[in-house]
């Protein structure tokens, strides 16, 4: 397996799992939306894509972390933080370390980034993924709510 930052070239092999990964989540599929939103937001540098891939190139997972800012970091530097919105493996590559691999490149690049943190969320259902996080040393949220606005 190879993990490693996905460029905008790659778009085409992560495609097909950010619209699994939506489907998860109960969004209808929609290949080009998924594609436009990728495109939109590597492009733009608005996030950064960690591709997982097996050893014929296939993807077998990724990551996509937005960065984020936090006003109660003890320096500059740690005041960038970075949100894992999304955690995707493709359901042939479940149970073979493909989602541990992703997030210690992820873990890896923080600390070596000297940010502040990563943090992210999940559904209170998924049990799965929580036991993931937990295995890897992350710390659920005790302290704070999370609250949402729409329109």
């Amino acid at each position: 397996m190879n993990v490693q930052w996905a460029t905008v070239a790659e778009i085409e092999k992560i495609v097909p799992l950010f619209d699994a990964y939506r489907q998860f989540y109960e969004i209808p599929s929609d290949v080009e939306l998924s594609r436009a939103i990728l495109s939109a937001r590597m492009s733009h540098q608005q996030s950064k894509v960690i591709l997982a891939t097996g050893e014929t190139g296939v993807a077998l997972g990724f990551i996509q972390l937005y960065p984020m800012f936090s006003s109660l970091s003890m320096s500059l530097k740690e005041s960038n933080v970075w949100l894992l919105n999304d955690l995707f493996v493709s359901p042939l590559a479940r149970g073979q370390g493909v989602g541990a691999a992703l997030l210690e490149f992820a873990q890896n690049w923080s600390a070596a980034e000297g940010l502040g943190y990563l943090m992210l969320e999940t559904a209170k259902t998924n049990t799965t993924a929580q036991r993931l996080y937990e295995s890897q040393g992350w710390q659920r949220d005790e302290v704070y709510f999370t609250y949402y606005h729409t329109h």
